[in-house]
């Protein structure tokens, strides 16, 4: 959280901001959150600067129980590994000095020719701007590149009982240049900005400032504005005290280097304190009513609807108040402005529900189909951008992929989600926003309604005093871009594509008795969605659920657990459309390590939260393997046993485990929201699936009784565990090629031609699903399932070929074109006889038409 000064401009916490932002790698990043060389907005005045670090978790400094960081020695037995460390700190942190020092050197050769203009017949400025403007920039320049050409021998030779810590001692004693730099760099700015309007000739020089690249780096030059530049002596000044803590943490304590280090971290924090204590009383004057800093303490994308349309904005919620912005757009090479469209002080907000229906605008929400063929378009572009990249000259190919992408990825954001949260000023309007998660909601209200806890007064901002919030919001924002690939670095981890397998065991921590249940969150697409819900457990503190769900990632990187306490009482329910009203009793976060997860093993894991810890386990299973189709000779139970075979055995048209889960699902399902879609309890279909198996005398008892979405899970595992589709591997580069036909008549001919070609069990099977499944889009208003959404969970699991055709490589080529281009194409082929009026067994086969095709 970011202090605010007199004028409402960021007074940056200097070392928390470097700690979230520096990495000690050479990745060109230059410590204030932006590539090096790319415009930041440093409008602020006088940063303030926080002596007392917070460290941040990349850093992995431990923090003692009041905040304060704490650099631990190294244990004992790893000290050699403590030493190795050490160099690659001091080696990131020398790659950053050569970067910086580009900086200043960019920054000092106009400086020279300025100068001597100066005393000419035709100053571009006089001799006093230019001190201003450049005050102490040599001195710096001088300072940093005397210490970098003495470390950098030192890292060259590099052995155990090389020391450092002086040339950090040295370094930390000059630091009173930087004192004199701080005090006179608001004067710089305001000196630049005049001789910039003044000046056409400085005004170009100002604003594209040549910058060396790093000596390894295969860009020579950058460019970047005076401003950004005199900006980076302010981001630099605590970095040596950064670089200390770290040294410290990998230096052990009996070695030379530890008392020089420790005396140069000293000096250093002895130094910002001073600079604190004597900072000028304007910029500590009061910026909210009650006197204190006002700061930030969360901002998020959010989705509003504002007059009946949807718009992403960015909230920014400060000790005082919410403010919601969007991001105005610049000319290439100018700074993102932030522009506020309205802001509530904290003391006037409400989640109120108000009787004015009128107030709350309407949500208007896509049919989730659409949504589902933007995922697959998305994943389609994925993979041609991958093969462009690849591909000799294909990078520009590649780029306007990527662009489309984006497009595609920016329009998923803003329809996808759907719960909402509404706010009210109490003096005025109400504003909706919509999120994609429960979790997402809880956290907003929960750190809005933590700050309201205090002794909050309305304020009113004037004009000027909001501007210089907003634009100051640029600055302090610690969400910098929206969630889209094309916002991620290359290098960054996709995240994971497959199938997850939870068991959510049991969960303990609650004070008293209640009727308890747990969701399952995954990231997809840049938004969060729930997977899954256990049952409820009644009338109890300490929950068993056991039970397990696999979910489909998507390029996962997080799972999230809600517990919810259960609302069984009418009277309770809340007056906005999709409200949960359950009560969260608490919520967590764990990350999806590829390494831990996709061992073959079970992890077992805890996630604390408000004091419940709710245990659970996982595994990962990768698209590529659960893709398989396993060839069997099986001939016992019904599961991975060719359909003929069961059908012979049973002496029947259709498995009998077919018509018994269709006709418990009319019977009971049909008017289930998301039936099919929702994950049935793992657990139970097991259950299911083995009672199938050995024929089990009471499976009509156990299906009565059992979930309903464990039996639509156990119809849809048996058609996943036909050891070939129930379209056939024969027929499927035909249905592919005949979906793909445009005129009607052809396409008509070809797909009625390849149903009479299906074995009679496959067409009988086919046919029996197809008219199940018209009846259940019959009730889509109620359950929420249309014809395109049971297409899209049925077309793969009754298309998708055995593991020998996709061998073959005919028309498969790799896992990653299955899940998208194929994907579609299946989603089509059953969806063109999902929309087809009802097909007869006996009429396919009576009519003969003047159609072939190779099959």
């Amino acid at each position: 959280m970011e202090p605010l000064s007199a004028h409402g401009l960021p007074r940056l916490s200097w070392i928390d901001t470097l700690y979230s932002n520096f990495n000690y790698n050479t990745d060109g990043y230059d410590g204030d959150g932006a590539e090096d060389g790319k415009s930041q907005d440093s409008s602020e005045t006088l940063p303030y600067i926080d002596e007392s670090p917070t460290m941040s978790p990349q850093l992995c400094v431990s923090q003692g129980p009041d905040g304060e960081a704490v650099s631990p020695s190294p244990l004992e037995g790893d000290v050699e590994k403590g030493l190795e460390m050490k160099k690659l700190v001091l080696s990131g942190f020398l790659a950053s000095e050569e970067i910086y020092i580009n900086q200043l050197e960019a920054l000092v050769l106009p400086m020279r020719p300025l100068k001597a203009a100066a005393t000419s017949s035709q100053p571009v400025l006089t001799m006093q701007q230019i001190e201003t403007i450049f005050y102490k920039i040599q001195d710096i320049f001088e300072i940093h590149k005397e210490f970098y050409d003495a470390l950098l021998p030192s890292i060259q030779r590099w052995d155990e009982k090389v020391t450092v810590g002086h040339l950090f001692q040295k370094l930390a004693s000059q630091l009173g240049i930087y004192k004199a730099f701080v005090d006179n760099y608001k004067n710089a700015l305001e000196t630049a900005e005049k001789c910039s309007q003044a000046n056409n000739y400085f005004q170009k020089i100002s604003e594209t400032v040549s910058v060396k690249g790093p000596k390894d780096s295969k860009d020579s030059s950058t460019k970047s504005s005076m401003e950004n530049l005199l900006y980076k002596p302010i981001d630099r000044v605590t970095r040596s005290t950064l670089v200390l803590h770290d040294l410290l943490k990998h230096t052990p304590k009996d070695h030379p280097d530890f008392p020089l280090l420790q005396d140069a971290l000293r000096i250093s924090q002895n130094f910002l304190s001073s600079i604190n204590e004597e900072i000028d009383p304007r910029r500590t004057a009061v910026t909210t009513p009650k006197g204190e800093a006002r700061q930030l303490v969360k901002d998020g994308f959010l989705v509003e609807v504002s007059e009946s349309s949807r718009k992403l904005r960015h909230v920014f919620l400060f000790t005082d108040l919410l403010l919601c912005a969007k991001m105005k757009k610049t000319a290439v090479g100018r700074h993102q402005q932030y522009e506020c469209k309205w802001y509530i002080p904290l003391a006037d907000l409400t989640f109120q529900t108000l009787d004015d229906s009128d107030s709350c605008p309407s949500i208007q929400v896509l049919p989730e189909h659409e949504i589902e063929e933007m995922k697959m378009k998305i994943s389609v572009l994925k993979n041609e951008i991958q093969k462009e990249k690849k591909a000799p000259k294909g990078q520009s190919r590649a780029e306007r992929l990527r662009k489309k992408m984006n497009e595609q990825e920016s329009w998923l954001l803003l329809q996808s989600p759907t719960i909402p949260f509404r706010i009210h000023n109490k003096h005025g309007k109400s504003y909706l926003f919509l999120l994609s998660s429960d979790y997402e909601r809880a956290e907003w209200k929960e750190s809005i309604q933590k700050l309201q806890k205090k002794d909050l007064q309305a304020c009113v901002l004037s004009s000027v005093e909001l501007q210089v919030l907003t634009s100051s919001c640029f600055k302090l924002r610690t969400v910098h871009n929206i969630p889209v690939t094309t916002n991620k670095d290359d290098e960054e981890t996709p995240g994971l594509y497959g199938f997850l397998h939870v068991i959510v065991r049991s969960a303990t921590g609650f004070q008293e008795s209640a009727n308890l249940y747990c969701t399952l969150e995954v990231d997809s697409f840049g938004y969060f969605v729930s997977k899954a819900k256990t049952r409820v457990f009644r009338d109890t503190a300490e929950p068993q659920w056991n039970e397990e769900f696999e979910i489909e990632l998507e390029g996962s990187q997080y799972l999230r657990i809600l517990c919810y306490e259960k609302c069984f009482d009418k009277s309770m329910l809340n007056k906005d459309d999709n409200e949960i009203v359950d009560k969260i009793m608490g919520k967590g976060q764990v990350q999806l390590d590829p390494q831990t997860v996709q061992s073959k093993n079970w992890h077992m894991d805890v996630i604390e939260m408000n004091g419940i810890k709710v245990e659970f386990s996982m595994k990962f299973t990768s698209r590529d393997l659960s893709l398989k189709r396993t060839p069997s000779k099986k001939q016992s139970g019904v599961f991975g046993v060719k359909i003929n075979v069961v059908t012979k055995r049973e002496r029947s048209k259709v498995p009998y485990i077919v018509r018994q889960c269709i006709e418990e699902v009319e019977k009971r399902g049909i008017d289930e929201v998301g039936i099919y879609r929702i994950s049935g309890v793992a657990t139970d279909i097991q259950a299911l699936k083995l009672a199938f198996d050995t024929n089990t005398k009471d499976i009509l008892v156990m299906l009565s009784d059992m979930d309903i979405n464990a039996i639509a899970g156990t119809l849809k595992l048996y058609f996943r565990e036909l050891p070939e589709p129930l379209l056939t591997d024969r027929l499927y580069p035909a249905f592919m090629e005949g979906i793909a036909l445009s005129d009607p008549a052809a396409k008509e001919n070809c797909m009625m031609h390849l149903l009479r070609s299906l074995p009679d069990p496959n067409l009988m099977t086919f046919l029996t699903l197809l008219e199940h499944l018209k009846r259940v889009a019959e009730k889509e208003p109620v359950n929420k399932m249309s014809l395109h959404n049971l297409g899209t969970v049925f077309g793969p699991t009754l298309l998708r070929p055995s593991e020998s055709e996709s061998a073959k490589g005919q028309h498969i080529t790799c896992a990653s074109d299955i899940w998208s281009h194929d994907v579609m194409a299946q989603v089509q082929v059953l969806l063109y006889y999902l929309q087809h009026p009802p097909i007869s067994f006996a009429e396919l086969k009576r009519n003969t038409l003047y159609f072939s095709t190779d099959v």
